[in-house]
């Protein structure tokens, strides 16, 4: 499922439900105001922080959405990379309720991507961009793996694999490693490569700017054996939380079970094959899905989940 739905330019004021998307990213944020389904506005905005209060970001894009689309939005749904668990949303919904919003549902996007990729049905979804998480879905229960940050998790997402480019530059720089076509890229960012980590310690936004380089390794991964490496070590680390969630949801003896890929990390042809290929070792015909789009139709779809879905225990709502 895409999410990058044509935005409607003729729609005109809306007579039945109209809901505010928002999907929210370490690396950007994007708003989308939908009527009766259909996108008729959408804005960008930065990433969130993770080091920060979230939901006051998340309540100043909403706010700067409904201004800019200056028409009445009584629900907004919103999945966020960095929520935590428990989040309540009433503290989102009090920073905006001044601006007519009345109903509020909110999610870690997880839980969003989860939807985008491959619906309300049981699987697994691994959501790879500059952080990674994966969901695993059963008939009535739900379990994460991994996305617990880039200090001490992300195994294999776009941050992961930024670090490790950067780590083999500066290797190769040292005589500690091998040479790789990596250095020349990252030398045309920091032409004094002993400076660049006091550069990145310095930048408020150093995990997306990591994360950055994770496509420099996928244009070289089929000609650099180190960006090769990088890759197929990002792969297994992925693959290896897909299968941890199946198990986790007792899926081991499905023969067919659904499989999504989401997010930028994915793009990377040598990284997706050997994902593809770990997987299918596992699960001969498994349902593999190469999902695309940034979890705004899964912020729509969230508004529509069934009430005896597994994945509701997710999902954190109020009404005004």
């Amino acid at each position: 499922m895409s999410d990058d739905a044509p935005v409607r330019e003729d729609a005109g004021i809306c007579e039945d439900e109209v809901v505010l998307c928002v999907d929210g990213g370490q690396t950007g944020t994007r708003a989308q105001l939908r009527c009766e389904g259909v996108p008729v506005a959408e804005s960008s905005y930065p990433g969130v922080v993770n080091d920060r209060p979230q939901i006051p970001q998340l309540a100043a894009f909403v706010l700067d959405a409904l201004r800019t689309a200056d028409r009445p939005c009584p629900t907004i749904s919103v999945g966020s990379s960095g929520l935590a668990d428990d989040v309540d949303p009433a503290e989102l919904l009090s920073l905006v309720h001044a601006a007519g919003v009345r109903h509020v549902l909110l999610a870690h996007d997880s839980t969003t991507g989860y939807l985008c990729a491959i619906g309300d049905q049981p699987g697994v979804v691994v959501a790879a961009g500059t952080g990674v998480v994966t969901l695993a879905v059963g008939t009535d229960a739900v379990a994460r793996v991994d996305g617990w940050g880039y200090l001490i998790g992300d195994a294999g997402s776009g941050y992961w694999i930024g670090r490790a480019a950067l780590d083999a530059v500066m290797r190769a720089h040292d005589g500690r490693g091998r040479p790789t076509a990596l250095s020349g890229f990252v030398n045309q960012d920091f032409p004094d490569l002993e400076k660049a980590y006091l550069e990145l310690q310095a930048d408020d936004h150093k995990v997306s700017r990591i994360a950055s380089y994770a496509r420099t390794v996928a244009g070289l991964a089929a000609t650099d054996e180190i960006a090769r490496s990088i890759s197929e070590d990002a792969a297994t680390e992925l693959a290896s939380s897909a299968l941890a969630g199946l198990h986790r949801m007792g899926q081991d003896e499905r023969p067919d079970p659904a499989v999504g890929m989401l997010g930028q990390v994915f793009r990377n042809a040598v990284l997706r094959a050997r994902f593809e290929g770990l997987v299918r070792e596992r699960f001969e015909g498994a349902r593999i899905i190469d999902a695309s789009g940034n979890g705004l139709a899964g912020c729509f779809a969230m508004t529509r989940l069934d009430p005896d879905s597994a994945l509701r225990q997710r999902v954190h709502e109020i009404r005004a």
